[in-house]
């Protein structure tokens, strides 16, 4: 079996799962049947997990186009790349600042990459760890909290049963699709999503596209998270 087959038959277990746990992701699913819920990912620079962290951080209490302005000028920074962790350390932290972080965003991505580069930690040991222990490595970095490393298991790993509760935009991508009187708060998203383990990731992709684009429309960029 080819990986292109094995993720096809992936993609229909996991529909078939949610559409029966859930009649409302039921029509999410069947007024979308052409959906690539990887498809907002080719719209992302490439990017590792330290990048993915970059992203999260960037788009902590920000639009998602203020969070594209700073990210482009943070590229622009770096030869038209995201920095590496030893390239971000080897420039002037004022430069960081310039780009648009705040001051706490640039201690915050300093503090990750340092550890990255002294050997406090690990990429390849990160990226291999189950959630959780992940969840619980990166959360000691002050400024780098539950939603921020969710949005990295999401678009660095691809992790397959993540939620981002802590994301506006999906707390009203949910309010809309489950046509709620009140904006759910983060653990009314998590009580709601219950229903869709393992496969969580999916049904927030189907969420975002739901919320920001008709259906048959192609799939929307995923916005970055509001919350550390």
């Amino acid at each position: 079996m080819t990986q292109d087959s094995s993720r096809e038959a992936w993609l229909r277990d996991a529909r078939s799962y949610l559409r029966h746990a859930d009649p409302v992701m039921a029509r999410l699913i069947d007024d979308r049947p052409d959906f690539d819920p990887r498809a907002w990912m080719t719209q992302l620079p490439p990017m590792d997990l330290f990048g993915a962290l970059l992203f999260q951080v960037t788009g902590q209490q920000l639009s998602v186009p203020a969070t594209r302005r700073t990210m482009a000028r943070i590229q622009a920074l770096f030869g038209g790349h995201l920095p590496s962790p030893a390239e971000l350390l080897g420039v002037d932290p004022g430069q960081i600042r310039g780009a648009g972080l705040s001051w706490r965003k640039v201690g915050t991505l300093r503090d990750l990459a340092e550890r990255l580069t002294d050997g406090r930690l690990d990429q390849d040991e990160l990226s291999s760890l189950p959630d959780d222990q992940l969840m619980a490595e990166l959360t000691t970095i002050p400024g780098i909290g539950p939603w921020t490393v969710q949005g990295a298991l999401l678009t660095a790993l691809q992790r397959e049963d993540v939620v981002l509760p802590g994301d506006l935009a999906l707390r009203k991508a949910v309010q809309a699709a489950y046509q709620l009187d009140h904006l759910p708060s983060q653990q009314d998203v998590l009580a709601i999503a219950e229903k869709w383990r393992p496969y969580r990731s999916l049904a927030t992709s189907y969420l975002f596209s739901a919320a920001f684009e008709p259906a048959e429309a192609p799939p929307v960029t995923l916005p970055a998270p509001s919350h550390p």
